[in-house]
Protein backbone atom coordinates (compact mmCIF):
# COMPACT_ATOMS: atom_id res chain seq x y z
CA UNK A 1 0.00 0.00 0.00
CA UNK A 2 1.24 3.32 -0.76
CA UNK A 3 1.34 6.48 1.84
CA UNK A 4 -1.13 8.71 2.41
CA UNK A 5 -1.02 11.55 -0.24
CA UNK A 6 -1.48 14.65 1.42
CA UNK A 7 -1.65 18.46 -0.53
CA UNK A 8 -1.38 21.23 0.81
CA UNK A 9 -2.11 24.70 -1.81
CA UNK A 10 -1.30 28.60 -1.33
CA UNK A 11 -2.30 32.26 -1.60
CA UNK A 12 -5.48 33.20 -2.94
CA UNK A 13 -5.83 29.32 -3.59
CA UNK A 14 -8.70 26.98 -2.48
CA UNK A 15 -8.10 22.88 -2.63
CA UNK A 16 -9.97 22.73 -5.88
CA UNK A 17 -6.47 23.81 -7.68
CA UNK A 18 -5.60 20.40 -6.79
CA UNK A 19 -7.84 18.57 -9.04
CA UNK A 20 -5.58 18.78 -12.45
CA UNK A 21 -2.90 17.65 -10.62
CA UNK A 22 -4.85 14.53 -8.83
CA UNK A 23 -6.39 13.46 -11.96
CA UNK A 24 -3.00 13.36 -13.60
CA UNK A 25 -1.69 11.32 -10.68
CA UNK A 26 -5.02 8.85 -10.84
CA UNK A 27 -5.03 9.29 -7.59
CA UNK A 28 -8.40 9.04 -6.40
CA UNK A 29 -7.67 9.28 -2.61
CA UNK A 30 -5.15 12.23 -2.12
CA UNK A 31 -6.12 14.36 1.02
CA UNK A 32 -6.66 18.42 0.78
CA UNK A 33 -5.60 20.51 3.80
CA UNK A 34 -6.90 24.12 3.36
CA UNK A 35 -4.58 26.20 5.46
CA UNK A 36 -6.61 28.31 7.62
CA UNK A 37 -8.09 31.39 6.10
CA UNK A 38 -7.15 29.93 3.00
CA UNK A 39 -10.57 27.88 1.98
CA UNK A 40 -11.00 27.32 5.24
CA UNK A 41 -12.54 29.49 8.30
CA UNK A 42 -10.04 30.31 11.00
CA UNK A 43 -10.65 29.35 14.95
CA UNK A 44 -10.70 32.30 17.28
CA UNK A 45 -7.50 32.39 18.19
CA UNK A 46 -5.66 30.94 15.85
CA UNK A 47 -2.29 32.67 14.56
CA UNK A 48 -1.99 33.32 11.12
CA UNK A 49 1.70 33.38 11.31
CA UNK A 50 4.62 31.00 9.74
CA UNK A 51 4.66 29.06 13.17
CA UNK A 52 0.88 28.97 13.18
CA UNK A 53 0.58 27.32 10.42
CA UNK A 54 3.42 25.24 10.72
CA UNK A 55 2.07 24.20 13.81
CA UNK A 56 -1.71 23.76 11.79
CA UNK A 57 -0.02 20.83 9.43
CA UNK A 58 1.88 19.38 12.31
CA UNK A 59 -1.40 18.94 14.36
CA UNK A 60 -3.06 17.69 10.90
CA UNK A 61 -0.90 14.99 9.99
CA UNK A 62 -0.55 14.05 13.56
CA UNK A 63 -4.47 12.49 13.15
CA UNK A 64 -3.01 10.02 10.16
CA UNK A 65 -1.99 6.08 11.49
CA UNK A 66 1.31 6.76 9.39
CA UNK A 67 3.54 8.98 7.62
CA UNK A 68 2.25 10.53 4.29
CA UNK A 69 3.93 11.75 0.99
CA UNK A 70 3.34 15.84 1.32
CA UNK A 71 3.52 17.58 -1.34
CA UNK A 72 2.87 21.44 -1.05
CA UNK A 73 2.51 24.58 -3.41
CA UNK A 74 3.02 28.26 -2.99
CA UNK A 75 2.75 29.04 0.74
CA UNK A 76 1.73 25.01 1.07
CA UNK A 77 5.27 24.94 0.42
CA UNK A 78 6.30 26.61 2.67
CA UNK A 79 4.53 24.95 5.30
CA UNK A 80 5.43 21.06 3.97
CA UNK A 81 9.26 22.56 4.09
CA UNK A 82 9.05 23.23 7.52
CA UNK A 83 7.49 20.10 8.34
CA UNK A 84 10.36 18.23 6.65
CA UNK A 85 12.98 20.55 8.89
CA UNK A 86 11.10 19.95 12.01
CA UNK A 87 8.75 16.92 12.41
CA UNK A 88 10.17 14.76 9.43
CA UNK A 89 8.49 11.64 12.13
CA UNK A 90 5.30 12.80 10.13
CA UNK A 91 6.16 12.72 6.60
CA UNK A 92 7.68 9.25 4.47
CA UNK A 93 8.52 12.21 1.79
CA UNK A 94 8.09 15.86 0.38
CA UNK A 95 7.91 17.86 -2.69
CA UNK A 96 7.81 21.62 -2.52
CA UNK A 97 7.96 24.47 -4.59
CA UNK A 98 9.32 26.96 -2.63
CA UNK A 99 12.37 26.47 -1.12
CA UNK A 100 13.58 29.39 -2.87
CA UNK A 101 11.63 31.39 0.13
CA UNK A 102 14.61 29.90 2.39
CA UNK A 103 17.88 30.85 0.86
CA UNK A 104 19.90 33.44 2.53
CA UNK A 105 19.24 36.10 0.12
CA UNK A 106 15.38 36.00 -0.70
CA UNK A 107 13.98 39.08 -1.20
CA UNK A 108 9.76 39.19 -0.65
CA UNK A 109 8.39 39.98 -4.00
CA UNK A 110 7.01 43.42 -4.84
CA UNK A 111 3.40 42.69 -3.71
CA UNK A 112 4.50 41.35 -0.33
CA UNK A 113 6.49 43.99 0.25
CA UNK A 114 3.18 45.84 -0.27
CA UNK A 115 1.16 43.60 2.01
CA UNK A 116 4.22 43.59 4.82
CA UNK A 117 3.59 47.43 5.44
CA UNK A 118 1.03 48.60 7.61
CA UNK A 119 -1.87 50.50 5.54
CA UNK A 120 -0.44 49.65 2.06
CA UNK A 121 -1.34 46.52 2.97
CA UNK A 122 -4.54 47.14 3.89
CA UNK A 123 -5.62 49.08 1.28
CA UNK A 124 -3.81 46.10 -1.42
CA UNK A 125 -6.02 43.57 0.03
CA UNK A 126 -8.92 45.46 0.34
CA UNK A 127 -8.55 46.00 -3.30
CA UNK A 128 -7.54 42.13 -4.19
CA UNK A 129 -9.65 40.63 -1.69
CA UNK A 130 -12.92 42.56 -0.92
CA UNK A 131 -14.45 42.99 -4.62
CA UNK A 132 -17.50 41.71 -6.31
CA UNK A 133 -16.77 38.28 -7.69
CA UNK A 134 -16.36 39.63 -10.99
CA UNK A 135 -13.59 41.73 -10.30
CA UNK A 136 -12.26 38.93 -7.91
CA UNK A 137 -12.20 36.91 -11.04
CA UNK A 138 -10.38 39.52 -13.01
CA UNK A 139 -7.66 39.58 -10.58
CA UNK A 140 -7.19 35.40 -10.44
CA UNK A 141 -7.44 35.60 -14.26
CA UNK A 142 -4.64 37.93 -14.62
CA UNK A 143 -2.44 35.84 -11.96
CA UNK A 144 -2.66 33.11 -14.68
CA UNK A 145 -5.71 31.01 -13.60
CA UNK A 146 -8.41 30.24 -15.65
CA UNK A 147 -11.54 28.05 -16.19
CA UNK A 148 -14.18 26.85 -13.52
CA UNK A 149 -10.98 26.08 -11.14
CA UNK A 150 -10.63 30.06 -11.51
CA UNK A 151 -13.77 30.44 -10.65
CA UNK A 152 -13.81 28.45 -7.35
CA UNK A 153 -10.82 30.68 -6.05
CA UNK A 154 -12.28 33.70 -6.70
CA UNK A 155 -15.28 32.28 -4.58
CA UNK A 156 -13.09 31.79 -1.91
CA UNK A 157 -11.64 35.34 -2.16
CA UNK A 158 -12.56 37.27 1.17
CA UNK A 159 -11.72 39.82 3.80
CA UNK A 160 -10.96 36.71 6.31
CA UNK A 161 -8.21 35.42 3.06
CA UNK A 162 -6.75 39.08 3.08
CA UNK A 163 -6.30 39.38 7.16
CA UNK A 164 -4.90 35.71 6.68
CA UNK A 165 -2.52 37.20 4.13
CA UNK A 166 -1.52 40.02 5.76
CA UNK A 167 -0.76 38.32 8.90
CA UNK A 168 1.30 35.84 7.12
CA UNK A 169 3.52 38.16 5.51
CA UNK A 170 4.07 40.46 7.81
CA UNK A 171 5.30 37.32 10.53
CA UNK A 172 7.10 36.49 7.23
CA UNK A 173 9.29 39.42 6.52
CA UNK A 174 12.82 39.20 6.65
CA UNK A 175 14.81 37.90 8.22
CA UNK A 176 12.84 35.21 9.50
CA UNK A 177 12.17 33.40 6.22
CA UNK A 178 16.15 33.56 6.41
CA UNK A 179 16.54 31.96 9.54
CA UNK A 180 14.24 29.44 9.27
CA UNK A 181 16.15 28.53 5.71
CA UNK A 182 19.40 27.43 8.91
CA UNK A 183 17.56 24.35 9.40
CA UNK A 184 17.31 22.92 6.36
CA UNK A 185 19.60 20.57 6.54
CA UNK A 186 17.04 18.87 9.07
CA UNK A 187 15.20 18.11 6.05
CA UNK A 188 17.69 15.61 5.01
CA UNK A 189 16.16 12.90 7.77
CA UNK A 190 13.32 12.16 4.41
CA UNK A 191 13.54 12.52 1.13
CA UNK A 192 12.65 15.46 -0.23
CA UNK A 193 11.91 16.72 -3.87
CA UNK A 194 12.19 20.77 -4.74
CA UNK A 195 10.11 21.45 -7.86
CA UNK A 196 11.36 24.35 -9.57
CA UNK A 197 9.36 26.19 -11.83
CA UNK A 198 11.26 27.06 -14.25
CA UNK A 199 8.71 29.86 -16.14
CA UNK A 200 7.76 31.29 -13.06
CA UNK A 201 8.22 34.89 -14.09
CA UNK A 202 7.43 36.58 -11.14
CA UNK A 203 9.86 34.10 -9.32
CA UNK A 204 7.28 34.85 -6.57
CA UNK A 205 9.28 31.67 -4.14
CA UNK A 206 12.47 32.95 -5.19
CA UNK A 207 14.35 32.76 -8.11
CA UNK A 208 16.00 29.29 -10.10
CA UNK A 209 19.65 29.62 -8.18
CA UNK A 210 17.62 30.44 -4.46
CA UNK A 211 15.58 27.03 -4.83
CA UNK A 212 18.65 24.95 -5.98
CA UNK A 213 20.70 25.92 -3.17
CA UNK A 214 17.97 25.46 -0.72
CA UNK A 215 16.91 22.39 -2.20
CA UNK A 216 20.80 21.08 -1.90
CA UNK A 217 21.00 22.87 1.38
CA UNK A 218 17.96 20.34 2.24
CA UNK A 219 18.99 17.14 0.31
CA UNK A 220 16.86 16.77 -1.65
CA UNK A 221 15.86 15.68 -5.35
CA UNK A 222 15.51 18.82 -8.02
CA UNK A 223 12.87 18.75 -10.50
CA UNK A 224 13.89 21.66 -12.99
CA UNK A 225 10.32 21.55 -14.50
CA UNK A 226 10.53 23.86 -18.33
CA UNK A 227 8.14 25.64 -19.46
CA UNK A 228 5.74 25.06 -16.03
CA UNK A 229 4.75 28.32 -14.45
CA UNK A 230 3.82 29.59 -11.00
CA UNK A 231 0.04 27.87 -11.33
CA UNK A 232 1.36 24.55 -12.31
CA UNK A 233 -1.56 22.68 -10.16
CA UNK A 234 -4.07 24.32 -12.96
CA UNK A 235 -1.86 24.94 -15.70
CA UNK A 236 1.12 22.41 -15.99
CA UNK A 237 -0.05 18.99 -13.84
CA UNK A 238 1.56 16.17 -16.36
CA UNK A 239 4.88 17.50 -15.99
CA UNK A 240 4.64 17.76 -12.23
CA UNK A 241 2.54 14.32 -11.93
CA UNK A 242 5.74 12.51 -13.77
CA UNK A 243 8.33 14.05 -11.56
CA UNK A 244 6.67 12.99 -8.37
CA UNK A 245 5.86 9.65 -9.29
CA UNK A 246 9.68 9.05 -10.71
CA UNK A 247 10.10 10.53 -7.27
CA UNK A 248 8.03 8.30 -5.60
CA UNK A 249 9.10 5.13 -7.64
CA UNK A 250 12.35 5.78 -6.16
CA UNK A 251 11.44 5.62 -3.16
CA UNK A 252 9.43 2.42 -3.42
CA UNK A 253 12.46 0.71 -4.71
Amino acid sequence: MPAPLVLVHGNPESPGVWGPLIAALGWDDAVTLSPPGFGMPASNGFSATVEGYREWLAARLEQFREPVDLVGHDWGGAHVAQIAMTRPELIRSWASDALGLFAPDYVWHARAQVWQQEGAGEASVKEIFGGTLAQRLEVVNALGMTGPVAESVAAGMDDDMGRAVLSLLRSAAQPVMAEAGRGLANARQRPGLALIALADVDQASGTPAQHRFAAEAAGAEIAELADVGHWWPLTHPQPVARALTDFWSRLDG
